[in-house]
Parts: C-alpha cells; structure tokens; sequence
C-alpha cells in the first residue's frame, strides 16, 4: 500500500499515467479495469491498436520509474495492463466483432493471472521495464493465440 508521504512525493503525473487516470483505483480487481478500459480501440483496428501497446509501454515505463521502488508495482498501477491489452487487440482483424474482442480480453486476462513462462519470468524481474514487459508478454501469448484462431477454417 502507498503510503501518504510516498504519494506526495510522486509526481502526480506519473500516478495518473500509472493508474490510468484513476481506474487503477477501482475495486474489485483494478488489473481487470484497466484492461476493459482500452477495450474500445479494437473498433479502431489493428494498426491503432499497436502504436497504443507501444506509447501505453514507452508511457509506463517512465511513469512507473517515477514511483517509489518499494512501490513500483501496487495493484493501482495498470497501464501494464492497458498496453498488454492493446497488444493482444492489435491480433485481431479490422472491424473484428464483439465475441472476438471479448476473446482478446478473456485470453490477456487469463495469461496476466495464470502468468505462464515467459509472463512469470518477466514478472520476477525489478524496474519500470519489467512491470510493463510480463503484461507485454502475457498480450503476446493472447495475440499469438488469437492469430492461430483467426488462421483456422
């Protein structure tokens, strides 16, 4: 948990970028938010969806360097989820429909929270790049899945 002090001496800009404008503090499970959160930009296509995974990470990466380092990785940090959900987004075919957009979501959720290597690896690891990388990942593994079910008759 942040402590009051530590929450001073942050930035403020880095804490709404880490938090998604707040939705990190939305309960129950702010990881799931901040994933439903960029949901929308699926309806933009596959091409607007990677450069968001891309400036979402670039983003994350500075915000959560700004952060305490005992602090790095509470809960309300999810533009690590944003930009893993975006990746596994840009997966999916231009105009793709509601039950695919909803498969991305399900498949980043469940590699995010089941963390199977290389997301556990990742997550293991300390600073700014990691916290982005193992949801990174964990958007790989659910791009990669939706591309072999896009690929099937």
């Amino acid at each position: 948990m942040t402590t009051l002090a530590q929450q001073a001496a942050t930035p403020r800009l880095a804490i709404l970028v880490a938090s998604m404008g707040g939705v990190g503090r939305m309960r129950p499970a702010p990881g799931t938010w901040g994933s439903a959160l960029v949901l929308p930009l699926a309806w933009l296509g596959p091409g607007p969806c990677m450069l968001a995974a891309v400036l979402f990470t670039l983003a994350g990466v500075l915000a959560v360097s700004r952060l305490p380092r005992a602090q790095s990785d509470p809960p309300w940090v999810v533009v690590d989820e944003a930009a893993g959900q975006s990746f596994a987004l840009a997966a999916l075919a231009p105009q793709a429909g509601l039950a695919w957009v909803l498969a991305a979501f399900l498949l980043f959720r469940f590699f995010d929270i089941l963390k199977p290597p290389p997301v556990r690896w990742a997550g293991r690891r300390d600073g700014p790049v990691w916290v982005m990388l193992d949801d990174v990942l964990a958007g790989a593994l659910a791009a990669a899945v939706l591309a072999i079910a896009r690929s099937l008759p």
